[in-house]
């Protein structure tokens, strides 16, 4: 696409809404300022580290997403699998569990995402290369560890927010068979009727869905709903997992809407 069509493309901001998104951003850089020394204190102390949480929870809450939680993460661990609507999903759930996070291995080669998604423990893989998640089981287990919690989004991508995309078992590698004593948990992201104003679909710019976020006046209304654990039946194999995580979704959905 050519820079004219591009500017096309990209829905113009207003002032008022250029002036949100930079009393925002500068809201996030200090927080990000406080909590930084304060992990390393934590770190050096050896201390079970609060700081990524309190962190992505704040990010949350100042891109204007205000949440309420139903259900909580299984106390002995979990693997949480989760719808995926935007880049808002991350701190949404960081903030409400703690999770830290499977990610794509692109975002290690962005230097400052990859410094951030480090102190949260996130766990980077290679989705065109699958023995890859295999191969980082023992990542995956160091993350539940340290966290209590680790997300994956199994749709792959993100989606409209009203629907739920097939979720992809070969993103669930790593929990085949899930790691002893740990609850295979399904979470749905629920933004409400107004989900289509801020959902990261088609041929939009990551960027320009964050700065979008931000500029807008109202807040942003989000249940996270931590679903009942899959029974052993439904653990049986990765492919057993995602049907069954997706249609424990899909049924609270239907009964919600």
């Amino acid at each position: 696409m050519n820079a004219t069509a591009d500017a096309i493309a990209r829905p113009a901001i207003s002032l008022v809404g250029r002036l949100r998104i930079a009393v925002r951003l500068a809201a996030m850089l200090l927080l990000l300022l406080l909590c930084v020394p304060l992990y390393y204190v934590w770190r050096i102390l050896r201390l079970h580290n609060p700081w990524p949480r309190v962190f992505l929870g704040g990010i949350a809450r100042i891109a204007g997403a205000r949440v309420t939680i139903t259900g909580a993460p299984s106390r002995k661990g979990a693997f949480l699998l989760s719808n995926h609507v935007s880049w808002l999903d991350i701190p949404v759930i960081s903030g409400a569990s703690g999770s830290a996070f499977v990610a794509h291995s692109g975002l290690a080669d962005v230097g400052l995402l990859k410094w951030l998604c480090e102190m949260n423990d996130t766990v980077f893989v290679a989705r065109h290369e699958r023995r890859s998640v295999h191969a980082q089981v023992e990542q995956v287990r160091a993350a539940l560890t340290d966290t209590g919690a680790l997300t994956v989004f199994p749709e792959g991508t993100t989606s409209d927010g009203a629907s739920l995309l097939p979720f992809k078992s070969s993103l669930l590698s790593a929990l085949d068979p899930p790691p002893q004593g740990i609850a295979i948990q399904p979470v749905w992201l629920d933004y409400g009727p107004d989900v289509a104003g801020m959902a990261w679909v088609g041929e939009e710019h990551g960027l320009d869905n964050f700065l979008k976020i931000l500029a807008r006046r109202r807040a942003i209304p989000v249940t996270v709903h931590f679903l009942a654990p899959l029974g052993p039946d439904e653990t049986a194999n990765r492919k057993v997992m995602a049907t069954a995580a997706r249609e424990r979704i899909l049924a609270v959905m239907s009964r919600t809407r």
